[in-house]
């Protein structure tokens, strides 16, 4: 599935990386341009397929300026105020809510899997839980130990503030005990080994330069020389990412009345999935507020989620996406 993606696509997530502001057209006065233009920050998770929906956006009037930046520093703006919505890919817990005296509104926008991507071509990478665990702790080092040829591991993981590396060390802590104890759970954590590298785009590159190396990345990313490896779900049934895969787990679960649940460890499909969420301020959007509208509930249009897939995503259920249209509605 990630392989189908085009050389646009390629492009498009590298400007991303920088940051990109799209524009409807190049007439008017800036005033009426700055009137038009939304700005927001936060996962580079879902940059490919923002990229995408936000130059569809511009076609109808509304731009809008993303920074692919991390979750970490997305929140950071989003909780300082300096950006019009931010985007993350762990939901805010009530304690940082609480520091936005605007209130905040969490939407579900899109879904995918966290692949274990890696630089090895003469290797078929399949993985229990074990062997995740322990490539990650640095316990296993070579691909021999994990019956593929010898050659030296490299991880290579986030250097910043990252939803996909707080979802991974997620699921590492839920299938391993010296994981939960010794590294835990956070969009920064204190990395047994490896190599950082900023962005999912920064992983995936890093990847592509180091023969033998291993990292995570959203399933998009998984490109060029890169393979995504089978890993082992709750049931015990290795799997590779797909969408068939990812949705199947997706499926297993319940999002909550507030629409911010998850399950690290899924007995079916795919078991390193995740929703991605908007950030939006409840009050205070003033003469924004029709144009959020507009953005949010577009992100949501059949239209929209249709392009989920052929971009490395899952398109949200159904009932998911009623719920989301109702919070983004909320926003005033």
């Amino acid at each position: 599935m990630a392989r189908s993606l085009n050389a646009w696509v390629l492009t498009a997530v590298a400007s991303m990386a920088a940051g990109l502001t799209l524009s409807a057209c190049s007439s008017g006065s800036d005033g009426d341009q700055a009137q038009r233009t939304l700005s927001a920050a936060g996962a580079s998770f879902p940059a490919a397929i923002y990229q995408r929906w936000f130059q569809g956006l511009s076609q109808q009037g509304v731009n809008v300026n993303y920074q692919s930046i991390g979750s970490g520093a997305g929140v950071r703006q989003f909780t300082a105020g300096t950006v019009d919505f931010g985007a993350s890919d762990t939901p805010m817990k009530a304690n940082a809510v609480d520091k936005v005296s605007r209130g905040v509104v969490q939407i579900p926008m899109t879904a995918g899997a966290i692949a274990v991507a890696y630089n090895n071509p003469s290797c078929e990478l399949s993985l229990n839980q074990e062997q995740l665990a322990k490539i990650f702790l640095g316990q296993i080092s070579n691909y021999n130990q994990v019956g593929c040829n010898d050659q030296e591991i490299t991880v290579v993981h986030r250097s910043d503030g990252s939803g996909t590396t707080e979802n991974f060390a997620k699921h590492l802590s839920a299938i391993n005990p010296r994981w939960k104890t010794e590294v835990g759970v956070a969009k920064s954590v204190q990395w047994p080994t490896g190599v950082g590298a900023k962005g999912n785009e920064g992983v995936a590159a890093q990847l592509t330069q180091i023969e033998g190396g291993i990292g995570y990345v959203e399933l998009a990313y998984v490109q060029g020389a890169l393979e995504a490896a089978a890993v082992e779900n709750a049931s015990g049934k290795k799997v590779k990412p797909t969408n068939a895969a990812a949705s199947e787990a997706l499926g297993s679960i319940d999002l909550g009345p507030e629409l911010i649940g998850g399950n690290a460890n899924p007995k079916n499909g795919y078991p390193i999935v995740t929703f991605t969420w908007v950030l939006a301020y409840k009050t205070g959007n003033d003469d924004k507020t029709a144009m959020l509208k507009k953005t949010f509930n577009y992100m949501l249009s059949e239209e929209a989620q249709s392009q989920a897939p052929e971009l490395g995503y899952i398109s949200l259920p159904p009932e998911v996406v009623n719920k989301a249209k109702a919070a983004a509605d909320s926003i005033n």
